[in-house]
């Protein structure tokens, strides 16, 4: 099978597409063949293993997998004789942060960390409603949101930032989120009440004071926000922040009365995963996409990727008839 493959920690210039053989099923795994995966913030952490602390997880010296990829939309081909969940040809789903190998052909996976595709949408809309959708469920899940209150969503243009959009807008909330020029209708469209455009503005200066703070791109901080946040107001990040301190200000905040961080640890996927597929069947989210790349073209993907210019998820696709319904 077709895999990207890299052998050390860097850049997309570390990226391959080998032929290697292909896995196979242990038995509690299913065997799928990959229709569709993106190409993501996590994917480009797992590529370069920066933040340093990646590299516990990776493989301090070298990465301990050589295929990259975290999430995936495909088709059941195999299955371990344990396996209950699904049958051959059964469409699925799924994402692991770690790294589930999803950049070739085929991957295995334990069952209990794959799920049925929700119907009526495709494997490119499949794939791209994983990965940031997981993050963005942890950012509400962390809080107490209640009609009325007032949050900001800096950042809402990126994966996680438009699908916490979207899963937001269900609370009767009032909405106020960053985008550049270009991106200003498109977050409208997706349930912001304010826009404000970074390019000309900056948020941090607002007038208004808001109960919670979503930094869905990490590029601000507690300290600047605090002039824009309520007497009670919450901040989360989606980065560790300048040396790590969002962690320090989540453990300071255990003891404060006043603005809190927290610091928004990711659930499990058979959490997070099950209600996105509620969200996708109820055409209360639908992801975003900028583009769509083939195999053979993920270094650009990765290097548009890294950019920091990407709306929405970038998406490989691997089979030509994933742009079609299924």
């Amino acid at each position: 099978m077709k895999a990207c493959i890299r052998r050390n920690y860097g850049g997309p210039d570390q990226l391959n597409i080998e032929s290697v053989e292909k896995p196979v099923p242990k038995d509690n795994e299913v065997l799928v063949e990959v229709f569709a995966t993106t190409v993501n913030r996590t994917d480009c952490a797992n590529l370069t293993a920066k933040p340093f602390i990646m590299r516990f997880v990776l493989g301090l010296f070298k990465p301990r997998q050589m295929i990259l990829g975290t999430d995936f939309a495909g088709k059941v081909v195999a299955k371990g004789k344990e396996v209950r969940s699904f049958q051959i040809e059964d469409l699925v789903f799924g994402f692991f942060d770690i790294g589930s190998a999803s950049q070739a052909e085929f991957l295995c996976l334990a069952e209990e960390i794959v799920f049925p595709m929700p119907p009526d949408i495709d494997f490119i809309q499949a794939a791209a409603s994983l990965e940031g959708a997981h993050y963005a469920y942890t950012f509400i899940h962390k809080v107490n949101l209640k009609p009325g209150q007032k949050v900001m969503i800096n950042g809402a243009t990126g994966a996680i930032g438009s699908a916490l959009l979207q899963f937001v807008r269900q609370y009767e909330v009032r909405i106020t989120a960053t985008a550049s020029t270009k991106n200003i209708d498109l977050i409208r469209s997706l349930g912001a009440d304010k826009v404000i455009d970074f390019t000309k503005d900056d948020f941090t200066l607002d007038k208004e004071k808001y109960d919670y703070i979503f930094d869905a791109v990490g590029k601000s901080t507690f300290m600047r926000c605090r002039s824009i946040m309520s007497e009670k107001g919450i901040y989360i990040s989606s980065e560790l922040g300048p040396y790590s301190q969002n962690i320090f200000f989540t453990l300071i905040s255990l003891f404060s009365r006043g603005r809190k961080v927290l610091f928004p640890v990711p659930y499990k996927v058979n959490r997070t995963i099950p209600y996105i597929s509620v969200l996708l069947k109820k055409k209360i989210f639908r992801p975003v996409i900028d583009r769509k790349y083939p195999l053979k073209e993920i270094s650009k993907a990765y290097t548009y990727v890294m950019s920091g210019e990407k709306t929405g998820n970038v998406v490989l696709h691997l089979k030509s008839e994933i742009d079609h319904e299924v």
